[in-house]
């Protein structure tokens, strides 16, 4: 019985070593220079999930803009960084099947555009998320509405195991897994919002924390950006304006390019 209860120990001991280190540090007698070859764009929603509705527009179509734009700006300029996105027209993709896309590719980074909103119309600004739980109870309205697109999916409660995204309860089930990219999602989220703030003039609120189901389930570092609220007028003309998408995706494209400076000069 010690002997099994040992044994297993040991594999998920080895597991969680191969999660934390895949992709940063290559085998061999010498360490090679670690490159960011691979990067999933994830425009969030789509097809029969809209996301939050504004008066002009629709958040599946604005974020869709917006990731189309930053893996150009990508392709572009950084030509060794291959892009792959989750979805490059308006389909319905599950929000199991996003985080899928990019374990299967191995991408070395994993970014979620989303457009935000609450009952005030007075409210703006941009957000980006990395996975914690830090101050749940006062995200989880956005936390609740971004991972409730698991309820318009075929057999979902068998596919996500009973996890519930209206129930606080289920978050409990969240466990470690981001916890060996937690710096590095931090450290890009961090230069996405200031840049936002000092580049593309726009009003931050902030690097925060919660627990969104791709952020969860995906073993890479990770964000979910939150571009402005389609419920401030003002905010969704400015996400639908040819200058806006323009801004806001070139202010995404410089903090991934300064985040892999960074990282590849370690």
């Amino acid at each position: 019985m010690k002997r099994t209860r040992l044994k297993n120990i040991l594999i998920i001991s080895l597991l969680s070593l191969t999660f934390v280190f895949v992709g940063f540090i290559p085998t061999g007698e010498k360490k090679a220079e670690f490159k960011l070859r691979r990067i999933v764009i994830d425009a969030g929603h789509g097809g029969k999930d809209p996301g939050t509705i504004g008066k002009i527009s629709q958040e599946k179509d604005v974020a869709l803009d917006l990731a189309l734009k930053v893996g150009t700006y990508i392709q572009d300029l950084l030509p060794e960084v291959e892009v792959i996105y989750t979805r490059k027209t308006d389909k319905f993709i599950e929000l199991k099947e996003r985080a899928n896309i990019a374990n299967r590719n191995r991408a070395d980074l994993f970014i979620s555009i989303h457009c935000n909103a609450t009952s005030s119309s007075r409210v703006h600004g941009t957000e980006t998320f990395v996975m914690g739980n830090k101050n749940f109870d006062a995200n989880f309205e956005i936390v609740k509405r971004e991972n409730a697109v698991i309820l318009l999916e075929d057999d979902y409660q068998e596919n996500y195991e009973g996890f519930d995204p209206q129930s606080p309860e289920s978050y409990m089930m969240f466990n470690l897994m981001q916890r060996a990219y937690f710096s590095n999602s931090l450290s890009l989220a961090e230069k996405i919002e200031k840049d936002f703030s000092t580049r593309v003039n726009r009003h931050s609120r902030g690097v925060k924390q919660a627990p969104f189901y791709v952020l969860w389930t995906t073993s890479m570092p990770s964000v979910l950006i939150e571009a402005g609220f389609l419920s401030n007028l003002s905010e969704e003309r400015y996400l639908n304006s040819k200058n806006g998408q323009t801004y806001v995706a070139s202010g995404i494209f410089r903090a991934i390019k300064a985040y892999k400076e960074e990282i590849e000069s370690l």
